[in-house]
């Protein structure tokens, strides 16, 4: 696995932001991954924000693009990450913050972007252990404590 290189002293800096979702089945007892094949990881979908573009839109719209999945409901905000890097392709430093929803999907085929050669519904218990990073780990332990959640009234349909 890649190690993000650390911060070069004098590299110009740019921000970036990221939207994405852990997405759930419907009785919430698996999450879909994704294998991403140059890191030799597991993670959730996410991308980049567009100008103008809600972080709601920017989930579902990487979400669709990443996975193929287009039935998806976007249930709350779960927490988001920061964390900084050099990006030796672009000479620059970024500082990058991701914003992860929680959502559920009822719809289970995928049509995986090119980057990813696999994407499992793993159950809940057991996905925080295919995560490399810490706050990714922390990302699945807010989905983890929102799902395990009775649904409100209006919720339970």
């Amino acid at each position: 696995m890649r190690r993000f290189d650390p911060f070069r002293e004098g590299a110009p800096i740019v921000p970036e932001l990221s939207s994405g979702a852990v997405i759930a089945t419907e009785d919430g007892r698996k999450v879909l991954m994704l294998h991403e094949i140059a890191e030799d990881r597991w993670l959730f979908p996410k991308g980049h924000v567009d100008p103008g573009e809600s972080l709601e839109g920017a989930a579902r719209r990487e979400i669709a693009e990443e996975t193929g999945l287009t039935d998806v409901r976007l249930e709350r905000e779960i927490g988001e990450i920061t964390y900084r890097f050099y990006a030796p392709e672009r000479s620059t430093n970024v500082l990058k913050v991701a914003v992860y929803f929680l959502a559920r999907s009822a719809e289970t085929p995928l049509r995986l972007e090119r980057f990813f050669d696999r994407g499992e519904w793993v159950p809940v218990e057991s996905a925080g252990g295919r995560l490399a990073w810490e706050r990714d780990r922390d990302i699945m332990d807010a989905a983890r404590r929102h799902l395990r959640r009775p649904k409100a009234p209006a919720e339970a349909t």
